[in-house]
């Protein structure tokens, strides 16, 4: 099948793996739907793809939509915020602690290897950072997309079966009829400049990064409150989870069945230190459990956002934590690894 066709192929079955999760009343159903169909049906060698090139897009739509909680309450939030930081910094370093031992040990990695598959920062970059390194780029993909894959699974069991949140009727987004044309100019402009302007700044995650931040500029501001339409949101979200599952396309079931029993029980490790993280929030400034395990857990920044949005939580401070997490990882794991880490 010629490319175009597998990626539609992909695009049709991510819909419809939506749409039965959306039936179910799942969390995050469009994405997560998506994923989990997809997932299956590249491992059983379906012919199908995700549309990457798309990506940027998709994730600039997600940015803006998540820079939309930014409100100017947000601001208010600066005493209990530092408090909250401070907790996530004690929590990296314990994970990378806990984690980076266990792939070394359990998982019979080499040092650099076990290191970056261990630390808690974004695929991407830690993939970059590692074969870099010399590490193992191929087994640092399997534990960091796996562990993406097994967080999202494991927190939407929690929030719909556990403790029964509800799916909003109509999605995260807006209705078309109620975004005028001057808040969709303002939004437009944040997901476009924000998207050339990312990699630019050389943020990480950048044309995520970068809508997001555009996006919560004008809204903390006050200069809009809308959100991009629901449609445009659902059909990002089916992209985005089309592309996560394609990505196990051609991995031979012996090396993801061994991956995935690893990568489960370092997520099972990064949750259990997460709750008690929360707990800590929770203890000293008050933040809900549920809201400090999104802000803590071990998903990506933008899987972890939407979630936010759907059992409406505070995204601006899941969202914020997120992306402190990824930015003291990505200057502090090469020096860490350089100072500590063992020859051989």
């Amino acid at each position: 099948m010629p490319d175009l066709a597998k990626i539609i192929a992909g695009l049709i079955l991510g819909a419809a793996g939506g749409a039965l999760f959306y039936w179910l009343s799942l969390p995050l159903p469009w994405m997560l739907g998506a994923l989990f169909v997809t997932m299956v049906a590249s491992i059983s060698g379906a012919p199908i793809l995700g549309p990457v090139r798309l990506r940027p897009a998709i994730v600039a739509i997600i940015g803006v939509l998540l820079g939309s909680r930014f409100t100017p309450e947000v601001l208010d939030q600066a005493g209990q915020t530092l408090v909250t930081l401070s907790i996530l910094l004690v929590y990296l370093v314990v994970v990378g602690a806990v984690v980076v031992p266990y792939y070394r040990i359990i998982g019979r990695q080499d040092w650099v290897t076990a290191y970056f598959s261990g630390m808690p920062g974004g695929l991407s970059e830690m993939v970059e950072l590692g074969e870099a390194k010399g590490a193992d780029g191929s087994a640092i993909v399997l534990a960091h997309s796996l562990r993406i894959v097994l967080t999202i699974g494991v927190m939407a069991i929690l929030f719909r079966v556990v403790l029964a949140y509800g799916v909003p009727a109509r999605g995260a987004g807006a209705a078309l009829g109620d975004i005028g044309a001057k808040d969709a100019a303002l939004l437009a402009g944040c997901a476009v400049l924000g998207a050339l302007a990312g990699p630019r700044l050389r943020l990480p995650a950048p044309t995520f990064l970068g809508p997001l931040i555009l996006s919560a500029a004008v809204h903390v501001t006050g200069l809009t409150k809308s959100v991009p339409p629901s449609v445009l949101v659902i059909a990002a979200q089916v992209a985005l989870g089309t592309v996560l599952g394609c990505r196990f396309q051609g991995i031979p079931l012996a090396s993801l069945a061994r991956a995935g029993v690893l990568s489960l029980g370092a997520t099972v490790l990064t949750l259990v230190l997460a709750a008690g993280a929360g707990l800590a929030m929770r203890a000293s400034v008050g933040v809900g459990l549920d809201q400090a395990l999104l802000a803590l857990a071990p998903g990506g920044l933008t899987e972890m956002g939407l979630m936010a949005l759907a059992i409406h939580a505070d995204v601006a401070f899941v969202a914020l934590h997120h992306i402190v997490r990824i930015l003291v990882v990505i200057v502090g794991a090469p020096l860490v690894l350089r100072a500590f880490a063992p020859k051989g």
